[in-house]
Order: C-alpha cells, then structure tokens, then sequence
C-alpha cells in the first residue's frame, strides 16, 4: 500500500513511517521543515519538502498517486493559536482542505487525521473524557483540529473518502524538540539535563493524559484497514499533574533545582485525561509503554541525541 504522510519528518509522523516502512508499506513524505527535521526522515521513504498549503503538493499527488493520506501536519502550538489565530487557521483549515480536495481529485481511499484530545473537549464535564464528551473547546487550535474532523465526515458522505480520526493525548518521547514550544516533557527533560531554571506555568496541579509516541504510532498503523468513519481516543485513562512530571523527571535526571513558578497561559484546558476504550475494543489498541519507563526512555534519548 502507498501511504502519503504530511508532517512525516516531524516529531510524531517520524514514528509512524518508521512503522509504515516496517510493516512492508511504500511512504512518501510531505513537509516543509518548519519544526520537522531532515534528521527524522527514515531513508526508506521519498521526500517532498512542501507546505500543505502550495500549489505544488498537487506535483506530489500527481506523481505517487497514493492509496491512504496520513495527516499529521499542523500549526499544533495552543498559544501560537491564542496569538495568532488567522495563522491557525489558514494551516489547519485551509491547509487540510486544499490536501482533502487533492485527496477527492485524485481518488485517495482513506484519510488519517490526527486531532486533539487534549484541545477539543475543553474544560471537561466528566473524567476521563470519552468521544461523546461535548466538544468545548477554548483555544482556536482546538477548534480548528475540529473543524476538520466535520469536513471529514462531509467528504465521506458526499465522495466516498473513507477515514479515521484519532485525537491524540498529550505524546511524548523520542524526537520531541526540547527547545521547542509544545512538549512540556521534552522541554523540562533539556532544561534539566542542562541545569537550566525549569519554568511551571500555573500551580503545576493541571493535569494532562500522558502516551508514548510508539503507542500512538501503532493505532495509525491499526487504522489502515480498520476504524471506518470513526473517532477515537487514545490515552491511558489517567492523569498525571505538571508538578508530578517535575518530581519524576528530577529524580531520574538528578536534577538540583526547583520550579520557578509563572501566570498561566490563555486557552488552556485546567485537567484532562482520556478514556480510549472504543480503540482498544474495535482496533485492539492499547499502551504498551508505561509513563515511568518513557520517561527514563526519554532522558536517554535526549541525553545522546540532543545535547551536543
């Protein structure tokens, strides 16, 4: 099968080529190495260095005609969408709508998309949050992951375009950019492997749904052939508080400081985790890696690939 993955040199879509290309696929890559890195891209895969958003992605689709579109591209910063907004928007509405009309033009079978658990419920009414919680969310980020979702289900109505939707928790591990924007596990990870002041927004008490970018690689991998027309969640069902995360990441970094304490930033959820327990019973998915040992996984990495 060809598989065409937007953001395939990022953090996350890395991970799910690798796994493509592992389980026998043919993948070709779509990104413009805005935070994607040329360094992730697996030597397996064809590479395009194009933005969603130009008409030069139409040379790709024309070229490798592929079977499924995995779509990992996105403005994923929450405060880069509070800040800017219009720029949000034009990536993950406009940019996914021009792939979606490539997609219907050149008669791709399935989409995966990948929206945001953590953003588009919003201050939860109940926890842990399953696909029917109401969809509240308060950022624009949030908003635009699920906005896509919508046109999603109108594209499969009207043309036939299959897909599956997975609303990703908060992911973490190896290939996360510690000096990135998003990430508070790769960011404090450098931050203390360099004896740097470790900033907690916030009482530290929010609370976010921790899983390993592995997991979160093999459900895309589940969904090829299964989850037709579907929503899902993935997580571990459980919460884990930013204060929490400094004390298991200092005691395994053997971090000497303590947290230096800043106001909380605009349009972020207070507490959330998800209940992904429609995965586990229609994909077989489940996470495999606990928090503690990713963690440490992550420190290693970090520690040999990002310090130099």
């Amino acid at each position: 099968m060809k598989i065409l993955v937007t953001g395939g040199a990022g953090f996350i879509g890395s991970h799910v080529v690798d796994l493509m290309i592992e389980a026998g696929h043919d993948v070709v890559v779509v990104d413009n190495l805005s935070t994607g890195r040329q360094r992730n891209l697996n030597p397996k895969a064809r590479f395009y260095q194009v933005d969603i958003r130009e008409p030069e992605l139409r040379y790709v689709f024309e070229q490798e005609k592929p079977d499924v579109v995995d779509h990992h591209a996105a403005q994923m910063n929450v405060r880069r969408s509070v800040t800017d907004p219009l720029y949000d928007a034009d990536v993950n509405i406009r940019g996914s709508v021009h792939l979606l009309e490539l997609c219907r033009e050149f008669h791709v079978r399935k989409i995966i998309y990948i929206s945001s658990g953590g953003a588009v419920y919003g201050e939860p009414v109940y926890l842990p949050c399953d696909e029917e919680h109401p969809v509240r969310p308060l950022c624009p980020y949030g908003l635009t992951k699920y906005a896509f979702e919508l046109y999603l289900y109108i594209y499969q109505q009207n043309y036939g375009i299959d897909y599956t939707v997975f609303r990703y928790p908060n992911v973490y591990g190896p290939r996360q950019d510690p000096l990135g924007e998003a990430g508070v596990i790769a960011i404090f990870t450098g931050q203390m492997l360099r004896g740097q002041p470790v900033t907690i927004y916030g009482s530290g008490e929010q609370v976010r749904d921790y899983v390993h970018v592995h997991d979160c690689a093999l459900a895309n991998l589940l969904a090829l052939e299964n989850g037709s027309g579907r929503v899902y969640n993935l997580g571990s069902g459980q919460g884990t508080s930013v204060k929490e995360l400094f004390r298991r990441l200092k005691s395994i970094t053997g971090y000497a400081g303590e947290p230096v304490y800043a106001p909380a930033k605009v349009g972020e959820t207070f507490k959330i985790y998800l209940n992904a327990q429609r995965a586990k019973e229609e994909l077989g998915w489940s996470q495999t890696i606990s928090l503690d040992e990713g963690l440490s996984q992550t420190v290693e990495y970090t520690k040999k690939s990002e310090m130099a």
